[in-house]
């Protein structure tokens, strides 16, 4: 290609969307390093932090999803939807992208949408196992629509194509053997770890269970990777007894930059059940808790935690089963060395450490780039 490739990619709200998008770009500028890239965001998500820490630029447009908790509060959407429209047509009208790339979020329906009535060739990448409305949408009008899981309802099947999600490269490469990363975090080698994982924003969840429970932690001796989100960092660094821990037994942080580095320390995982964080726990091959958050969209982390509870991939806990289950289920796999080998053997399944790479051939196939 003698000119220079333009790309606009759309994804946003939580890493689960963004990061995908991300590792879209990476290695599309490993095969055109001079190419132009240009994410659309949503004003005021983590996106508009975390694009540009990844080397990319991003413009934002004020778009909201819809509050299932207060209908009354969606009153203003329909307005936002349509400000939303003229702001990313303009922003792709300057642009004059080749293709553009959405993986799921606020912005990426009017980005998407925008890029289809201007002419501009639209890919999908639909991370669950349940197709989302506004994807299911947007289908129609998509050269080609990548998908997580096998089989997924409400696309052209024509034009689908399982790949699995895209995980960061750092993810891939970054694996350390289990003592040397135990090591490398500062943690006792010979003790067995666990890894609590809330998503990118954290779980409230997952940190009242770690409170209720961190007594029979310490009785065990065993140790905590434990990711709080930025909302519950700062109140549980007010607890005493886990100040007095943190360091040691204990590793509270609000967010893991190294996750290829946590993720191998740990011989036991818990974490919700988001599909990006099931596809890098799949390239990590640990034995995982899955939590399922209860108020996605569709409740799409629940059908992604059976989808690899009924191949005994992972254990389930819901929500309201917390109180009850959480730490009994926890326990029965710290102490069954033989369940968490199985359970990393049946996980392997779901490991696609190239669905990057296959994403951009198909891509640049179907543009014939």
């Amino acid at each position: 290609m003698t000119r220079q490739l333009k790309i606009v990619l759309s994804g946003g709200g939580t890493g689960g969307h963004i990061f995908p998008a991300i590792a879209v770009a990476d290695e599309i500028r490993k095969r055109f390093p001079d190419a132009d890239f240009l994410f659309i965001g949503a004003n005021g998500k983590m996106e508009m932090e975390k694009i540009p820490q990844a080397g990319y630029a991003i413009q934002g447009i004020d778009i909201s999803g819809i509050d299932r908790g207060n209908l009354l509060s969606n009153f203003g959407l329909p307005f936002k939807v349509l400000k939303s429209l003229r702001r990313t047509r303009k922003i792709l009208k300057d642009f004059k992208p080749d293709f553009a790339v959405g993986t799921g979020g606020f912005a990426s329906g009017p980005a998407l949408f925008s890029a289809s009535r201007l002419g501009v060739p639209v890919f999908i990448q639909e991370q669950n196992s349940h197709a989302g409305i506004t994807n299911k949408i947007l289908s129609g009008k998509a050269k080609k629509v990548f998908t997580a899981y096998p089989n997924v309802n409400g696309f052209p099947q024509d034009r689908t194509v399982f790949t699995g999600n895209p995980v960061r490269q750092t993810i891939v490469d970054g694996l350390l053997e289990t003592k040397s990363a135990k090591e490398k975090m500062g943690l006792d080698p010979n003790k067995l770890t666990i890894l609590s994982v809330g998503g990118s924003l954290g779980s409230a969840t997952l940190n009242m269970a770690w409170k209720k429970n961190i007594d029979k932690l310490l009785k065990k001796d065993f140790q905590l990777i434990w990711q709080t989100g930025k909302s519950g960092y700062s109140d549980l660094m007010k607890d005493a007894q886990l100040n007095n821990l943190t360091g040691s037994q204990i590793q509270l942080h609000e967010f893991i930059a190294e996750m290829a580095l946590a993720y191998s320390a740990a011989d036991v995982i818990v974490s919700r059940a988001g599909a990006i964080a099931i596809s890098e726990l799949a390239i990590a091959g640990k034995p995982v808790l899955l939590v399922p958050f209860p108020f996605a969209a569709e409740d799409h982390q629940t059908k992604n935690a059976e989808s690899l509870v009924a191949v005994k991939a992972a254990k389930m806990v819901k929500d309201n089963e917390m109180n009850q289950l959480f730490w009994t289920t926890l326990l029965e796999m710290c102490e069954n060395p033989e369940l968490r080998t199985e359970m990393s053997k049946n996980m392997n399944a779901f490991r696609k450490p190239e669905a990057t790479v296959q994403i951009v051939d198909e891509i640049f196939k179907t543009l014939k780039i």
